[in-house]
């Protein structure tokens, strides 16, 4: 007989193979925390001799309903979504679900192509981290999505989805208030788009910081980039071939900042001694890297977390109003200002 023309181990077969009733093995497959390790073990290996292949999507098609949930990030690289990543993946699997991952690299059009794949897969909800420039097409698509949407990190105007994100301005306002009280008054604003509702966020907490120390925004030294390291780098050597340099950056992200302390230390200048240099973020690096970096914790896993907790919801209770969950960030002051 061909390999091709055997029939296909069922579920069924584990079981009588296991020695355990179907619905045993079929909560085992659905990660259920209710069977015992013994047992599981027991079915898991009988799966492996049996060469059994669980197909997900007929069982979802079968029950109604999804165990596996989507969720989409901007950049893999950035420890900041891994740390998110986290504590999606381990509240999300606590409660049993599965998680697919995509990352968009910042495209719009690599985003509507991660969407459309999920939803051909018919996940049972998805957790989304916009791109930077995500367009009116995405939220109207978002919108009429028949499953439950969160986003988080970046807020997209017009859509009804739940929110999971920081008080960026608060946070903002925080750090370059910090700066003041050590006694600059000429403050640079670098990296991040100005597009992004995260960057605008935190041009405002930038802006509110000024004006209540009564220091005039130049706009010179708001200089955009894009927010990684190697971006902060080129912003930063756009600042300092201006003819009055300032004594202190606030960057838009602790990645930023590398790329900041870098191109400080290229131009000759020690940073954290002729230069005060502000993180946002605090990812893990921040606190190791030379000089420690002063910085804004905006609380990755807890978002993640939270993001995770509120899809469950959502997807167990999908009536009620759209919620907007707004953590508050902390200030951490290291040798870099």
């Amino acid at each position: 007989m061909n390999q091709s023309s055997k029939k296909p181990v069922t579920l069924q077969d584990v079981a009588k193979h296991a020695g355990v009733s179907r619905a045993t093995a079929s909560l085992i497959v659905r990660n259920s925390p209710k069977i015992s390790s013994e047992t599981r073990k027991k079915v898991l290996k009988s799966m492996e001799e049996l060469g059994y292949v669980y197909d997900r999507v007929a069982a979802n098609l079968r029950s109604k309903s999804s165990t596996t949930i989507g969720i989409i990030i901007t950049d893999i690289s950035n420890t900041y979504y891994s740390d998110l990543l986290k504590g999606v993946h381990h509240t999300l699997e606590e409660i049993g679900y599965t998680v697919l991952l995509g990352v968009t690299f910042d495209s719009v059009e690599k985003q509507d192509q991660i969407l459309s794949s999920m939803i051909e897969h018919r996940v049972g909800g998805i957790i989304l981290c916009p791109v930077s420039e995500s367009a009116d097409e995405t939220v109207n698509r978002l919108n009429k999505l028949q499953i439950p949407a969160i986003l988080a990190v970046r807020e997209l105007a017009g859509s009804n989805c739940d929110f999971v994100g920081v008080d960026y301005q608060a946070g903002s306002q925080m750090a370059v208030e910090h700066l003041i009280k050590k006694g600059h008054k000429r403050v640079a604003f670098l990296g991040g788009y100005r597009k992004a509702s995260t960057w605008i966020e935190r041009m405002e907490g930038y802006s509110l910081a000024l004006q209540q120390a009564g220091i005039e925004l130049d706009g010179s030294i708001v200089i955009d980039s894009v927010p990684t390291r190697e971006g902060g780098v080129d912003a930063v050597r756009q600042l300092l071939s201006l003819p009055n340099r300032p004594t202190a950056i606030f960057c838009f992200s602790d990645l930023v900042a590398f790329g900041v302390v870098q191109g400080v230390r290229e131009a000759g200048l020690k940073p954290g001694e002729d230069i005060a240099i502000m993180g946002f973020d605090n990812i893990p690096e921040a606190e190791i890297f030379y000089p420690p970096l002063s910085t804004v914790s905006s609380f990755a896993q807890l978002t993640g977390k939270t993001a995770a907790n509120l899809l469950h919801q959502r997807i167990t209770q999908s009536e009620g109003e759209k919620k907007r969950i707004i953590l508050q960030p902390e200030l951490i002051v290291r040798e870099s200002t």
